[in-house]
């Protein structure tokens, strides 16, 4: 692990620290380096922001682990991961959810689930001949709706098991992607 590594997971575990206590808007940088004592300047060689901060934990808390169910063999079981990682982090990201890194969260949920969206499509699609511009749409749609899905159970403050939020999801787009793409695909 690089010094680096070690220096951007010390200020992500004292923001996760400090977000269990205050709203991610009312914490400061200085709140940050102060708990983890390290120098003002460091945060700012690693990150932007607070918010900056936020995403790299969710991308590298999330998105690494990821990568591998991006099929669609494998999907729900992403989606399963992406539930279950937010049942597990319940503070902080209804924290992220209920302040003003709400657009923060929303844009990260959708980059997520598109990335989920096209890597199903690019697997039903590798031996059909379908254009771009449709398969991107398709992700699109999907990606918006199962965001949609998630900022619902985020509101209702994650009551609903995760595993009966990834059937549902999974009710809804079972088959009609494959349908879709199959229709669509030139001769």
């Amino acid at each position: 692990m690089t010094n680096s590594t070690i220096t951007e997971e010390a200020l992500a575990e004292s923001l996760k620290k400090l977000m269990k206590v205050y709203p991610v808007n009312k914490i400061h940088i200085q709140m940050i380096v102060d708990d983890c004592k390290l120098a003002r300047h460091t945060f700012y060689n690693h990150f932007h922001d607070v918010y900056d901060l936020l995403g790299w934990i969710y991308e590298h808390e999330v998105i690494e682990d990821l990568e591998n169910y991006c099929n669609l063999a494998q999907w729900k079981e992403g989606i399963e991961l992406v539930l279950q990682y937010t049942l597990d982090n319940r503070v902080i990201c209804l924290n992220t959810f209920h302040s003003l890194g709400r657009d923060h969260l929303e844009s990260f949920l959708y980059k997520v689930f598109n990335h989920v969206m096209t890597g199903i499509i690019a697997d039903i699609t590798q031996n059909l001949r379908v254009a771009a511009v449709l398969k991107a749409e398709t992700a699109e749609f999907y990606a918006n709706a199962v965001t949609g899905i998630f900022i619902a159970w985020l509101k209702q403050d994650l009551r609903k098991d995760p595993e009966m939020i990834a059937d549902c999801i999974e009710k809804m787009t079972k088959g009609n992607i494959v349908r879709l793409m199959n229709e669509y695909a030139a001769s």
